[in-house]
Parts: C-alpha cells; structure tokens; sequence
C-alpha cells in the first residue's frame, strides 16, 4: 500500500519561493554594500582633461581601502571630491606630495624635497605625445596634509594649477580597474 502524500496548498509554493527570494536579496545585500561603501566604488570619467589614458565615458572602479592602510603616492591617477563643491568628483595624477615644493616652469615640473634638495625635474613618461608640456609659471609650498595633482591632458584640464592644492581628506580613492569599454578592460597601471 501506497502512502498518501500530504497535500500541498500552492499558496504554500508561494510563500516558499518569496522566502527563499528574500533570503537571497538579503544575503546578496550584506555582502554588496559593505563591499560598494567601503572597499571599491564606480567612477564614470567625464570630459577629457586624462585623456589618452582615461576617456570620456570609461567606467573605472576604484580602491577606496589602499588609501587606509597607506598613503598616496606620486603618480597615482585618484579620483577625488572637487574641494570647491565637494558632490563633484574629478579624477586626476598625483604629481607633488605633502612637505614638497612644486615649481613649474618652462614647460617643466620640478619637485624639491628632502631627498632632493636641489630639486629633480618630474619624468612624466605616462604623458602623450603633444602634451608634455606642463602650462604655467609657479611655485607652492605644501603642507603636511597638501596633494597637487594635474591632469594627463594638460590642456584640457582644470587642476591644482587652476584650483590650488588638494587636501588629502578629499581624496576617495584610487583608479584600480577599468571596466569599461570592452576593448580597454584591465588594472589600471599608473
């Protein structure tokens, strides 16, 4: 003799199914927004002030946790918020460092500091060709808590030479990986 089988109401498959959805989306959740508050972050470029190296419109991630455990360094591209209106985010290179002095002239950027007394003029490999020359005629000081950062497409982009000097509290993070276009997918190497 068979047994019976109970008797399943479908009303039960339902309320089945919205738990085990719910389950899901909560789980999901837990896992991705602590990942999307704290450790990485979307970033659309817009305009072309990096441009070769960062094109209007490219979608990046960016490490936001690096920055925790130490601090930036010369060369990093970082995406930050625009200390004049701070809902705005630009992305720029980081090219002078707190307690450093900056001098730009002639086209060329020249970093003194403690190591470098007498100064060194920054090699600026990462630029492209037609935009090596760095636009200006200044000198500043840095304080302990001063970034300057410049743009890879010097002639299109408003940066500490326009605005002054970045603190680092602005600073969100750095460009870690390009997600988009399909074509140009990869770490970012600074």
């Amino acid at each position: 003799m068979e047994g019976k089988q109970p008797k399943v109401k479908s009303w039960q498959y339902v309320l089945s199914f919205i738990w085990e959805t719910a389950k899901i989306i909560i789980i999901s959740l837990a896992i991705i927004i602590p990942i999307r508050y704290f450790l990485f972050q979307p970033f659309f470029v817009r305009g072309a002030s990096m441009e070769p190296n960062f094109e209007n419109g490219e979608y990046l991630i960016i490490d936001e946790i690096s920055y925790r455990l130490h601090e930036p360094e010369r060369g990093d591209v970082v995406v930050f918020k625009y200390p004049k209106y701070p809902s705005q985010y630009y992305i720029k290179r980081v090219v002078a460092l707190p307690n450093e002095i900056i001098k730009i002239e002639d086209g060329e950027v020249t970093i003194f500091n403690k190591e470098n007394p007498a100064g060194f003029i920054l090699d600026e490999s990462y630029l492209s060709e037609g935009n090596e020359f760095t636009s200006g005629n200044l000198e500043i000081s840095l304080s302990e808590d001063d970034y300057f950062v410049l743009g890879d497409n010097r002639k299109a982009s408003s940066d500490s030479r326009k605005w002054g000097l970045l603190p680092r509290k602005y600073i969100v993070g750095r460009a870690w990986l390009r997600a988009w276009p399909f074509d140009r997918i990869g770490i970012v190497l600074d």
